[in-house]
């Protein structure tokens, strides 16, 4: 999940989370031989990302001031996906198929999330909006809802800490890195704990802003069956009838 979620973009605290969150896939028992470090974990990292079919999210963003929550619940598959993204009253959800992307929310959703100007909103109504593979808010959206969006959240090696912990009877491998500062975005520390038992799954990854907003990963259920409800072709309306 990433800054296409929105089709222009903006500097709202979900863009400015996801921009700071990474997800990772399975670590391979490659990982785990020998001297382990940040460059070895995310090598396995990568490598697993190809056997992975599938994944369920669920993100949370929080900024204090002012007050806002923007929670994101994702299934991405290797080539389809579907997701949902609230803030407050506003709601959207993407689906995609391996022909078709479409997206769907109410008129705040539809706006404030996913960036459309209020005519096109009220164009598309309380139908889905669609695109065909091929264009370029497809190749967006699909960045968002597949597992593309996990192999480009990936850290770099650089500036990246590997540390074991123990919770619970239990291990766990910690990666922490931090993103430093700019003239447009505050510093951001960003901490992921990952199962290292028999099945070596990323359990949750937190990004603390300096700002104060903070962001919280889930990642579970990797591999189970994924099937995306198409809408209705008397349901959708393709995007050249609202922008063209």
């Amino acid at each position: 999940m990433e800054l296409s979620l929105r089709r222009c973009g903006s500097s709202g605290l979900l863009p400015l989370a996801l921009m700071t969150c990474c997800a990772l896939v399975p670590l391979g028992a490659a990982a785990w031989a020998g001297v382990v470090t940040p460059r070895s974990v995310i090598s396995a990292t990568e490598s697993a990302i190809a056997k992975q079919a599938s994944v369920h999210v669920v993100f949370v963003a929080r900024a204090g001031s002012p007050s806002k929550t923007e929670t994101i619940v994702a299934d991405v598959g290797r080539t389809n996906g579907t997701e949902t993204a609230t803030e407050g009253r506003a709601s959207l959800v993407i689906r995609l198929s391996t022909t078709h992307a479409y997206v769907s929310g109410n008129a705040s959703g539809l706006t404030t999330i996913f960036g459309m100007s209020s005519a096109e909103a009220k164009k598309v109504g309380k139908k889905w909006e669609s695109w065909r593979a091929g264009t370029s808010q497809y190749a967006n959206l699909k960045s968002d809802v597949t597992m593309s969006s996990v192999r480009a959240l990936l850290p770099k090696a650089k500036g990246t800490t590997v540390a074991a912990v123990v919770s619970a009877g239990s291990t766990f491998s910690v990666l922490k890195w931090k993103i430093a500062a700019t003239s447009s975005i505050p510093g951001v520390t960003n901490t992921l704990t990952i199962s290292s038992g028999a099945t070596t799954l990323p359990v949750k990854e937190v990004a603390r802003v300096s700002n104060g907003a903070q962001a919280t990963t889930t990642l579970s259920e990797w591999g189970e069956p994924l099937v995306v409800g198409i809408p209705p072709s008397a349901t959708t309306i393709p995007s050249s009838k609202i922008i063209g």
